[in-house]
């Protein structure tokens, strides 16, 4: 009887070190988390599984997640945009005073990722152009870009927009499948190949891990940085397109906060704040978990305050628990 082909032999390591790692990952971690979630929600609520609540639940992230997408290539690069929110009250603000005037949806749609891509344009200008930091540009920028907003509405609110612009932020394209949802979807597909599968992701990890030695390799650091930033506004403006469509008006507050959860997204979605890494579908992982958290408080009642100090304590803990870790290990013995 002769021994089967692999008997006695050794199976190198290498070939399940692959499943391994990313058993161990953060995104695996992630997923356990947002299935733990999952199933406490449909204890919470009956009415939690039906698939229209469901649906519903998806609009606590799309859009957020679709600015998420664009930060979280700017964090890796070693950045901040700290103005997504204002840029999206700025841009909400020019299509409800074009749709006073009686523009229509095409339009609209142009205004709203025209005066993103010029918000993001004003950033990546004082950025890459003049050298400063960025956490202190998008930070002037976003009491700019909010500012202007109040301006031109007050207390005051544009509605009366046309009918048919109405389906980006409250159409379906198949039963329960929102609009929104799905280019969500498509979304996650293309900034996954855009940061996995080209050299332009290999460049933006390259200068979040050492942007004096991607340089000197080639790299047009300063172009790079300023096309992230315009892309980030570029999504802010589509962003402002789904949200002032879901809610069928604009008021100089809309979307006021975003800004920290769109950052915890990323954070949680395991991006080094400090740039080099991190992966989009940790970023999915990380806006379906906020989403479910967000309908879960919504399923019991919970007032929208106590939200803002579970967003706080999840940010700080995000960022705090990897340099515990680091130094635990540390003061391992050998």
């Amino acid at each position: 009887m002769t021994d089967t082909p692999f008997e006695g032999r050794h199976i190198p390591d290498r070939l399940t070190r692959p499943v391994t790692q990313a058993l161990k990952s953060w995104e695996a971690l992630l997923g356990v988390v947002a299935v733990a979630i999952f199933v406490a929600n449909s204890f919470a609520s009956p009415w939690f599984l039906d698939p229209w609540s469901l649906s519903d639940a998806t609009f606590n992230f799309t859009e957020k997640a679709m600015i998420g997408f664009a930060m979280a290539l700017l964090v890796i690069s070693g950045e901040i945009d700290l103005s997504v929110a204002s840029i999206l009250a700025l841009a909400s603000t020019a299509m409800g005073l074009a749709a006073q005037q009686g523009v229509g949806t095409p339009e609209l749609v142009l205004i709203g990722l025209g005066v993103g891509l010029a918000c993001g344009a004003v950033n990546g200008v004082l950025v890459t152009g003049l050298g400063l930091p960025s956490i202190v540009v998008t930070i002037g920028t976003m009491s700019l870009f909010r500012g202007i907003a109040f301006i031109v509405l007050g207390d005051g609110a544009f509605k009366g927009y046309p009918a048919d612009f109405a389906f980006f932020g409250q159409g379906y394209v198949v039963w329960v499948i929102s609009f929104e949802l799905a280019l969500f979807a498509l979304l996650a597909v293309a900034y996954g190949v855009l940061l996995h599968g080209t050299s332009f992701g290999r460049q933006v990890y390259a200068i979040g891990n050492n942007p004096v030695g991607a340089l000197f390799s080639g790299v047009r650091v300063g172009r790079v940085k300023f096309l992230l930033f315009l892309l980030t506004g570029l999504m802010s403006g589509v962003a402002a397109i789904c949200l002032t469509s879901r809610l069928g008006s604009t008021r100089p507050s809309i979307a006021f906060g975003w800004e920290l959860e769109v950052v915890t997204m990323v954070v949680l979605g395991g991006i080094n704040i400090l740039g080099g890494s991190g992966s989009i579908p940790g970023l999915v992982l990380a806006a379906l978990i906020m989403g479910l958290v967000t309908f879960g408080f919504g399923l019991l009642n919970v007032p929208g305050i106590v939200m803002s100090i579970f967003i706080g304590a999840l940010l700080i803990a995000v960022i705090a628990l990897p340099v515990l870790w680091r130094r635990a290990r540390r003061r391992r013995p050998a």
